[in-house]
């Protein structure tokens, strides 16, 4: 039978084979786990999300997509939801080893004949519309469950831009809603490394001048060329851990993004240093307004 694997377990912490069919949401080019197919697998192996909800419902895909007797082997660091591991797979009805290593829980269980609870787990993480935010949303995605106050603080900033455009990381596609009330703006990419994010955008902007795009903007995209104005609310964590220099790859890549003259709209915590990357990629920097610890800025290339 086939082995699965879900995000990227450290080799140290478990053996996956490198025939094991690899799911992911954000891993261009990796399957769905969601299209696991029920009971087809004898292993899977899990290096589970931090966010509870998210967590439990990818622990109940795996354990669904398992073969009566299969195995699942779920793994994450103590203070980001491995504590709480063992509890989670016994509510589902499974035995539990578990051992500790390198600051991680590492618990392993074979599928039991009747697991319990897994379409309940599977109905709380899924794509779902909240009526509060008027939007689609799933627990996983980037400030799932509410308008981040960045976000907040650059729609205040006037969005009123022309031509071609981009929303890098572009989330539930709340800014791309914003930017696109524009008339003048003929078309709006929006990108996101997390497929869960562009399904939910996909259903947020029906507008026939936005395009989706899946895409990790550490890397060049052709898709992304000869831009008139780029906005973001850029990362600055990966995998659950801060990580500055994800930010300043956004700036890097929307600098050979834009063309010359292009604009870059751009809201951050005020402690992130990306003035110097906005600096060197950009000939003209201005703070455009600083409020509730972030700051928006506006960059002409």
């Amino acid at each position: 039978m086939t082995e699965g694997v879900y995000g990227d377990p450290s080799g140290e912490l478990a053996e996956v084979s490198a025939r094991a069919r690899r799911f992911s949401p954000l891993e261009p080019g990796a399957e769905a786990i969601e299209a696991a197919e029920a009971g087809g697998f004898s292993r899977f192996t899990v290096a589970a999300p931090p966010g509870v909800l998210e967590r439990r419902y990818v622990l109940a895909l795996a354990l669904r997509a398992l073969a009566p007797g299969g195995s699942l082997v779920a793994l994450a660091p103590k203070t980001m939801g491995g504590a709480r591991l063992r509890r989670e797979l016994e509510d589902f009805g499974c035995e539990v080893a578990e051992t500790a290593r390198r600051h991680h829980r590492i618990c392993t269980v074979v599928r039991p004949t009747g697991p319990s609870g897994l379409d309940a787990a599977i109905a709380e993480g899924a794509l779902r519309f909240d009526e509060a935010l008027g939007l689609w949303t799933q627990p996983g995605v980037f400030s799932w469950d509410r308008i981040d106050p960045g976000t907040a603080l650059l729609l205040g900033s006037g969005l009123a831009f022309k031509g071609r455009g981009a929303d890098f990381g572009c989330g539930l596609g709340v800014l791309a809603r914003a930017v696109l009330e524009a008339p003048a703006v003929t078309s709006l990419v929006l990108v996101d490394l997390d497929a869960r994010a562009v399904a939910a955008a996909r259903r947020n902007v029906t507008d026939l001048r936005a395009s989706l795009l899946q895409h990790d903007l550490r890397a060049p995209a052709e898709a992304l060329a000869n831009l008139d104005f780029v906005v973001t609310n850029p990362p600055f964590h990966v995998g659950g851990r801060e990580d500055r220099g994800l930010g300043q790859a956004f700036v890097r890549r929307a600098a050979q993004a834009l063309r010359r003259g292009g604009t870059l709209r751009l809201v951050a915590n005020i402690a992130l240093p990306y003035e110097a990357a906005l600096a060197e990629s950009f000939s003209e920097v201005r703070p455009l307004m600083q409020k509730n610890g972030y700051k928006v800025i506006e960059a002409r290339r």
